[in-house]
């Protein structure tokens, strides 16, 4: 009590301070809400000439076998939950005061050990650190731990301990003073199926070398799991101990037999398809299986497959007399429609690429993707004149008025001059400096990914595809161009009439639709609006653009009949539409849906950041290799370099890894799982956005002085909320964004703050940020 104990507190205090509140590992299963302090035990031995190595290298340090454990350890839990500080718990039993033990006997403590691993140190390095740690932990040992979480007041909860949620127990050779250590030990042994943390390693040293066991919560983790960590562990005390001046990027987890495994068996995806085909010439050849066979709906009009060539002929001829050939880009600003499916086929049998420029997104941006892309020609309709952006002389066809003129040309196909490594769209995405960024995706990667899907699911003549997602997200490739390579139909949905779930179930009646794609957050409406009996012909629905939560899957099977099928897709603009696929089935149960397996000629790796394989289990940034990786983006070179790198696994020269900022890790069976961003790049309703770009432009705003942007599930659903330190009133900010960014990139709360909170080390503490208030006033409320 007293000035004793407020120095020793003020130590914890100071050591502890900024703490993370959970070791974010990766577990197998959901943590509950409650503990139930159920567990298992595995046990496990190194041998003695590991033992021998280890005590070796913690003498040259002036340190113990157990500070070389923990270091080891920490290591291994960092790497996991991908963080540079960990903190772990640890027995001690009190005897630096020899009249305290006369007083009150036996006494123990817990200890809890925060180690900062960042900056990339050698092994020595950090045991240096974890030395320093633990010998500052013992001088300041007689704080009960009671006594120092009621003084730290850490986030509590009831779902793991406070402060730290793994800990490491030594039994201490010498029999007098095996203590508690020694007892917690006897304990695990005897594995009594429970267990009070996450983890608990245990170990023991004897002349045959090292006894552990690690005690495991059954709530969180399986037993695979466990033996796979244990090995791990067995690698990075192996890796060590031959050589403590290994960087902690250069410890890999991965053994041999694991990387035979990743790039010799999960991404065995080599496949034969025509690798010199183009989208229209695939097109071109089913208008002569099919000329008859109706190709396109859209209301009340439709066109044969033969009646969709020759006007898409006739466009490109006009095009191509205005100069668009191979690598010209051509801007279509277009609503749905048989307008839109004309315009596209003609702009790829001139040879050119097209550039989709919603309607629907402020003209502001709509002119800096305009003028961004350097499109040579603009395809529009009559009625969105008002929404044109300034082309500075481009030229300006309109698909409606001047249909007459363009009619005159020649309805034979054209020679378009185009291979499958030519350019075939530039899709823009959000960027975060502001600026959005224009994704080049050549014909080769998308003819690979439509005839993947066609082996997959398997569409002919009598199926309907029904299209509904706008043309600038990279989804609405395969929806345009997989039915009529295909000899299906194709059905345009009305403008808006993606977001009607009723809309949607009378077009799926009235067409007959087969197959349709869904955002997972459209989708969840869908399943609890549509009347099944109105769906009878719908055989396949995919998803992708967002994670799949599995209590959608489990309501969509359960309300869908077995005669529809749920399937969920995976990939980024900046390759050919989706690399990953995974089938939804029945019966089966996960917590996590995961975005699957490569598709064809396509390679899926989870790295850490030194681009080393990470294990099975272990969380890592998912990088894409093979066909379908993209160009990279238009004219940004750097940006390019940045996140298109060389490929270290490839064979040929010049392969390239497109790093995702996706937070994943493979199964046991290969299967990925998504397990979110790297990055501030969210999704919302299957839009990829970069906060720092919705930051940017409010930055741009006279009286914002400070500004974050997040995206929050606190209404259920994901949802942008702007924080703003400055004199602007919500309704100001929410007018200022719409001049610049999409309806989807306009935060749904705007909260004021006098000041951003911010974390010990002085930066934005994203976590303090309050949550706000979703509600809308009734004047502007809408369903």
């Amino acid at each position: 009590r007293g000035p004793a104990l407020e120095r020793q507190l003020g130590w914890w205090r100071e050591r502890l301070a900024g703490a993370p509140a959970r070791l974010e590992l990766p577990t197998d299963r959901p943590r509950p809400a409650a503990q139930s302090f159920r567990g298992a035990r595995e046990a496990f031995e190194l041998p003695a000439d590991l033992l021998d190595g280890l005590r070796a290298l913690g003498r040259s340090e002036g340190a113990t076998l157990y500070m070389v454990m923990v270091a080891a350890f920490q290591l291994l839990l960092a790497k996991y939950a991908g963080t540079d500080e960990v903190v772990v718990g640890s027995p001690i039993a009190g005897r630096t005061r020899r009249e305290v033990e006369a007083l009150i006997g036996f006494f123990v403590n817990t200890l809890a050990l925060r180690t900062d691993l960042s900056g990339d140190p050698t092994f020595r390095g950090l045991l240096r650190r974890v030395r320093e740690v633990t010998l500052g932990a013992y001088e300041h040992q007689e704080v009960p731990f009671e006594r120092l979480v009621e003084a730290l007041q850490p986030e509590r909860s009831l779902g793991h301990s406070p402060l730290f949620q793994v800990m490491l127990v030594e039994e201490d050779a010498e029999p007098a003073a095996a203590g508690l250590a020694g007892v917690e030990l006897r304990r695990l042994a005897a594995d009594s199926g429970t267990s009070k943390f996450d983890l608990t390693l245990a170990f023991g040293a004897g002349a045959d070398g090292i006894d552990g066991s690690v005690e495991y919560a059954t709530d969180l983790f399986e037993r695979a799991t466990i033996e796979r960590m244990i090995g791990h562990l067995r690698r990075v005390l192996e890796q060590v101990s031959a050589d403590g001046e290994l960087r902690l990027s250069a410890v890999e987890l991965t053994g041999e037999a694991e990387r035979r495994q990743v790039l010799e068996a999960w991404n065995a995806t080599d496949a034969v398809y025509p690798a010199d085909a183009t989208l229209h010439g695939l097109f071109e050849a089913q208008v002569i299986e099919s000329p008859d066979a109706v190709a396109v709906v859209f209301e009340d009009e439709s066109l044969t497959y033969a009646e969709l060539n020759t006007r898409a002929n006739r466009l490109a001829h006009r095009l191509r007399g205005l100069g668009v050939g191979p690598e010209v880009r051509v801007g279509l600003c277009l609503e749905r429609g048989l307008e839109m499916v004309v315009s596209l086929l003609g702009v790829l049998k001139a040879g050119g690429a097209y550039v989709p420029l919603d309607p629907g997104y402020p003209a502001e941006r709509i002119e800096t993707m305009a003028a961004d892309s350097g499109i040579a020609v603009l395809l529009t309709q009559d009625r969105l004149g008002g929404v044109l952006p300034d082309t500075g002389g481009i030229p300006i066809l309109r698909v409606d008025a001047d249909w007459e003129a363009i009619a005159a040309g020649s309805a034979e196909n054209l020679d378009s001059g185009v291979t499958a490594r030519n350019l075939a769209y530039v899709i823009y995405t959000s960027g975060s400096t502001g600026r959005p960024k224009g994704v080049m995706n050549a014909h080769g990667g998308v003819v690979n990914r439509l005839c993947w899907m066609q082996a997959e699911y398997g569409i002919g003549a009598g199926d309907v595809v029904l299209q509904k997602t706008p043309f600038s997200f990279d989804v609405s490739v395969w929806e345009l161009f997989w039915p009529l390579q295909q000899g299906a139909t194709l059905v345009m949905a009305r403008p808006g009439g993606h977001r009607d779930p009723l809309y949607l179930q009378e077009e799926i009646e009235r067409r007959g639709v087969t197959t349709l794609h869904f955002v997972p957050s459209m989708l969840q409406p869908f399943v609890e609006t549509a009347d099944p009996a109105r769906c009878a012909t719908l055989t396949r629905v995919i998803c992708s653009g967002e994670a799949l939560p599995a209590a959608l899957v489990d309501r969509f099977h359960a309300r869908f009949p077995s005669t529809v099928t749920l399937h969920n897709l995976y990939g980024p603009t900046e390759a050919a539409v989706d690399v990953s696929w995974w089938a939804c089935e029945r019966g089966t149960s996960a917590n996590i849906v995961p975005i699957g397996r490569p598709v064809w000629n396509t390679r899926l790796y989870v790295l850490d950041t030194a681009l080393r394989l990470a294990p099975a289990g272990v969380p890592g940034e998912l990088y894409i290799g093979g066909v379908q990786v993209a160009r990279g983006y238009l004219g940004r070179p750097a940006l390019t370099a940045e996140r298109f790198v060389p490929d270290p696994f490839a064979t040929g020269a010049g392969a390239r890894l497109y790093r995702t900022g996706d937070r994943v890790r493979q199964r046991a069976d290969g299967a990925l799982e998504y397990l979110g961003r790297l990055d501030f790049q969210v999704k919302i309703r299957g839009f990829r956005i970069e906060l720092g770009e919705i930051e940017s432009v409010l930055r741009r705003h006279p009286d914002v002085r400070e500004c974050a942007v997040v995206a929050r599930g606190d209404a259920g659903e994901a949802r942008l909320v702007a924080y703003v330190v400055g004199a602007a009133d919500a309704d100001e900010l929410r007018a200022h964004l719409q001049r610049s960014l999409p309806e989807h990139m306009v935060p749904a709360a705007f909260v004021a703050l006098d000041a951003l909170p911010l974390s010990p080390n002085g930066k934005l503490d994203r976590r303090a940020l309050p949550a706000p208030d979703f509600a809308a006033p009734v004047d502007t409320y809408v369903a």
